[in-house]
């Protein structure tokens, strides 16, 4: 079982929640180390004071905040544990919303919530009227040295928090947006829509893997088998300059067509 990274209380109206909050993802990356190239011999760093040169521990390093007239405020552990800051240990319901009208580019991570023994009746009754009524919280809480905006959301037997970037953290998109006069016609966007209907289906995210990761890993076990290394996939793109979108429209949907119906196919033995 994970460790909880805060304790406190989810609180609407005169109700309290007392919770724990536990992570609710993890990444899976393949962990490398830094090497010499020659002979693979491992990198170390050292954090080194430069007012007088000497290697410092973890344990002596602070937190310090150096204002533009160079002063700087040193912060221990208490400071940040005693910010006059209300949702250091609480977590304050501010409004009732539908899920969706927040946009999900404002997520950032996602946590369990978990009730205390006194919380247990109020964790579901919010969990349950959340539900009923189609709406997720929106609360600040303080995680990780920093408050962020968050929301509480049901899911199954749980309430998740997912806590999200404040509106000024999100960059203005605009540079990115196709010339407005760009345009599709009749032809090529109902051939859009019979592609989009031969892909369809519902969202399981079990059938899909990390094909990077898989692909690393066998360079791996090659290297480390001494065997021969596995080949690329030729990714090319067909030879041309001029992409003929209707025929490549008509190309996507009779090979997803095809794709769909050999799945659904009875297997042969």
């Amino acid at each position: 079982m994970p460790r909880s990274i805060w304790k406190g209380a989810v609180s609407f109206g005169l109700v309290s929640i007392p919770v724990k909050v536990y992570g609710a993802t993890e990444d899976k990356d393949v962990s490398f180390r830094q090497i010499h190239s020659s002979d693979g011999g491992r990198i170390r760093y050292q954090r080194v004071c430069e007012k007088c040169g000497e290697v410092v521990t973890f344990a002596d390093i602070a937190k310090g905040f150096e204002s533009s007239d160079g002063r700087m405020a040193i912060l221990t552990d208490d400071d940040f544990a005693n910010l006059p800051l209300s949702t250091l240990r609480a977590v304050d319901v501010v409004q009732f919303v539908d899920e969706a009208e927040v946009d999900p580019t404002f997520f950032q991570r996602t946590y369990f919530l978990e009730a205390e023994a006194a919380g247990q009746k109020p964790y579901v009754l919010l969990r349950e009227a959340l539900a009923k009524e189609g709406k997720v919280a929106v609360v600040k809480v303080a995680l990780r040295s920093r408050e962020s905006l968050a929301l509480i959301r049901p899911k199954d037997d749980l309430l998740l928090l997912h806590t999200m970037y404040w509106p000024d953290e999100l960059r203005d998109g605009a540079f990115a947006e196709p010339s407005a006069e760009v345009t599709v016609s009749d032809a090529e966007m109902e051939m859009a829509k019979l592609l989009i209907g031969q892909l369809e289906g519902t969202f399981d995210p079990a059938a899909y893997t990390d094909s990077y990761r898989e692909a690393l890993l066998e360079v791996v076990t090659a290297k480390l088998a001494g065997t021969a290394m596995p080949e690329a996939p030729d990714t090319s793109a067909p030879a041309g300059d001029v992409v003929d979108l209707m025929a490549a429209l008509k190309a996507s949907v009779e090979a997803a067509r095809k794709r769909r119906e050999e799945a659904a196919a009875p297997k042969a033995g």
